[in-house]
């Protein structure tokens, strides 16, 4: 006996209900799911600048027979360069002891042992013109060793940020490359390193250039600081959907 189904307003709305049912769910199955995958770039910027800030190394060395007189006199004179010092640095300027030795020291010519009292005292400044006269100024007040000078790039300094910045926006960049590439768009960053070093040149005071040359000429030693090389370099791994 064959079955009669009802053609009633009901059914059929029953019966269209559930055909756009099964049409949403074959489009969907047949949808190709999306894929993510991580990428890893990298990006690096450099960049020449100038220094902010001057570091000099000097030293006071006294010798006597006696430890007692070498190290007062030592005393005496390392109070003046720190005085003179303070005097053309600025205010600004930090001046700290980084060594301090008092030793008898072997003189083979007459088989003596004279004592050699060292203060070695570092001076941070961030007036650059002033470094020729502050090498002078404690020259002339008993310091006899410049051990060395060098310029530098402050850890907060704007032009860091700056080549950080431009080494990240080409890791992006390349980023946004691969991504376009695969037909995708980049997600999120997953992962960030970076890293920056800072070439410092070094500079040293023209040795013709004596205490008596400056005593009489008035001129301060000469003192170039040069440019700095700041490099930055950043990895990223970016999340891609393609």
């Amino acid at each position: 006996m064959p079955i009669r189904i009802s053609n009633t307003p009901e059914i059929r709305g029953l019966f269209l209900i559930s055909l756009v049912i099964l049409l949403l769910l074959i489009t969907s199955c047949s949808k190709k799911p999306n894929r993510t995958t991580k990428v890893t770039v990298a990006g690096e910027a450099i960049s020449r600048v100038e220094p902010d800030t001057a570091v000099v190394s000097l030293s006071v060395v006294t010798q006597s027979p006696q430890a007692l007189t070498a190290q007062q006199e030592n005393a005496r004179k390392s109070d003046a360069v720190s005085s003179a010092v303070k005097a053309i640095a600025g205010s600004n300027a930090e001046i700290k002891t980084s060594d301090y030795t008092l030793q008898p020291q072997y003189d083979p010519r007459d088989n003596s042992l004279p004592y050699t009292a060292r203060n070695s005292v570092i001076v941070t400044m961030t007036d650059l013109k002033n470094v020729g006269a502050v090498i002078d100024a404690a020259s002339r007040a008993g310091a006899n060793s410049i051990d060395g000078i060098s310029f530098v790039l402050r850890q907060t300094s704007p032009a860091r940020g700056q080549a950080l910045a431009d080494a990240t926006q080409q890791a992006m960049n390349k980023a946004r490359s691969i991504a376009e590439a695969l037909g995708g768009h980049v997600l999120r960053v997953v992962e960030e390193n970076e890293s920056s070093t800072v070439s410092e040149p070094q500079a040293m005071p023209n040795e013709s250039i004596t205490r008596d040359y400056v005593a009489k000429n008035r001129a301060p030693t000469p003192i170039t600081a040069g440019r700095l090389s700041i490099r930055s370099n950043v990895q990223l791994i970016v999340e891609v959907e393609s």
